[in-house]
Formats: structure tokens, C-alpha cells, sequence
């Protein structure tokens, strides 16, 4: 089986950057769902029910951009042989006794600054979260496969002395949890255990697992020499 072109269903440009790792970037097509509304966490109140919403809006994700290429390409006498794939990131931690709490995307309000230190300040100083993501892909033919994969991920306990700073990058804006692993928000970090490109939003690892589920044996075409 081969693929002509691998439809990214997100609007992450740091999504975007860890695909074009693995996967000629010519090969690839950037399509968001056409709605940017998803289902919260608010009813969401254990691991196992987070795990789920997490599943259903990947996959909702997929399943809004696979119904869009049905209606653009239903006239073709050839499509195209395209995967599809999708992903849904957020971090998960923990309140004294143990109720887990969703921290996704900084509201879009005046006061996110107050939010994210709020973050920091409960939630991250000297302990650790989970990083969360299920990432799908799904086969001209219908077929879809998916994986969650947690990463967990350990702050420094001195998040004051560098905060104020931080948030005036404005990096915390757009990013579950607030922070950017891959950014200046690395300064806070003091143990990762588990996938990097996870923490990012698209855990590669378990992408090319994915690929060889749907009996795909390079995802594509590169030089010998070109690393992944």
C-alpha cells in the first residue's frame, strides 16, 4: 500500500513542523476541520473519561476532514490515495487527592496571564503532569486506527523566578497547558519521561506505528542520506 498525499486535519503549525520530519513535505497537504468547536473536559471528572474525549475528538477532527475531500474530489475519476491524520493534545494534572484537571489553551480573555500563573504556580511547580495525545489516521477506504500516547513531564519548583518573563513572550498563547516545550518554556522543565514530540502535539513514535498498522511501510519517500 502507498499513499500520495498525507492530509494533516490540524492547524498547528508545530504539528505541521514534526510531520515534515517523518514525511516528505511535498507529499503533504494541511487541511483543518472546517469547525474549530470541540468538546470540553468540563464533564470529564477521571483519567479514563479524559482519555475518551480525547479519542472522540481526534477522531471528530478526522472524520470532518475526510467528509470535506468526499465533496471536493466526488467528481474525479481518479482520487487521490490520501491518509488522513488527526491528533488532540492536552495535559493532565493533578489536584491534592488526586482529581485530575485538564489544562488546555489559555483562555482567550484579558486576564490569560492571571490563568497561566495560576497554572504554573498550582499545578507545575516541582510536580509533574501528563501530557496527553491520540493521534489517528484514517485510509481512503475508511479505515482508522488510532493511539494514545502520555508523556509526563516534571517542573522546576522555582517557576517565580522566570514567570513574569515568560509570559510577557507571549509564547502561552495557543499552547495546551500554557508553556512550549520546544520554546522558551523549556526553562521550566526538569524531567521529561516519554515522548518529546508528544509534549509538542504529535507524537511521532506512535505516528509510525500507525502507518505500519495500515500496512504502510515508509511513510515516504526519502533520500538515503536525509534523516528522519
Amino acid at each position: 500500500m502507498s499513499f500520495r498525499r498525507y492530509v494533516l486535519a490540524s492547524r498547528s503549525a508545530q504539528r505541521l513542523e514534526l510531520l515534515r520530519q517523518i514525511v516528505h513535505p511535498e507529499l503533504i497537504v494541511v487541511k483543518p476541520p472546517e469547525s474549530a468547536d470541540e468538546q470540553g473536559f468540563r464533564d470529564c471528572h477521571t483519567i479514563a473519561e479524559i482519555h475518551s474525549r480525547l479519542s472522540a475528538i481526534a477522531g471528530f477532527k478526522a472524520e470532518q476532514v475526510q467528509a470535506a475531500l468526499n465533496k471536493e474530489e466526488i467528481s474525479l475519476y481518479e482520487r487521490p490515495r490520501t491518509l488522513i491524520i488527526a491528533a488532540d493534545t492536552t495535559l493532565i494534572a493533578e489536584i491534592d487527592g488526586g482529581t485530575p484537571v485538564v489544562l488546555g489553551q489559555p483562555p482567550d480573555v484579558a486576564d490569560w496571564r492571571e490563568v497561566v500563573s495560576e497554572w504554573f504556580r498550582r499545578y507545575y511547580a516541582g510536580r509533574t503532569h501528563v501530557a496527553a495525545t491520540v493521534v489517528c489516521v484514517v485510509t481512503p477506504e475508511g479505515r482508522s486506527t488510532a493511539k494514545l500516547v502520555e508523556t509526563q513531564v516534571t517542573f522546576r519548583k522555582d517557576v517565580d523566578r522566570w514567570l513574569n518573563w515568560y509570559l510577557l513572550t507571549g509564547e502561552s498563547r495557543g499552547k495546551a497547558g500554557g508553556y512550549a516545550l520546544q520554546g522558551a518554556g523549556s526553562i521550566f522543565i526538569d524531567k521529561v519521561e516519554g515522548s518529546l514530540s508528544n509534549v509538542i502535539g504529535l507524537p511521532l513514535e506512535a505516528l509510525l506505528e500507525l502507518f505500519a498498522d495500515v500496512d504502510l511501510d515508509q511513510p515516504a519517500t526519502r533520500s538515503h542520506d536525509e534523516p528522519l
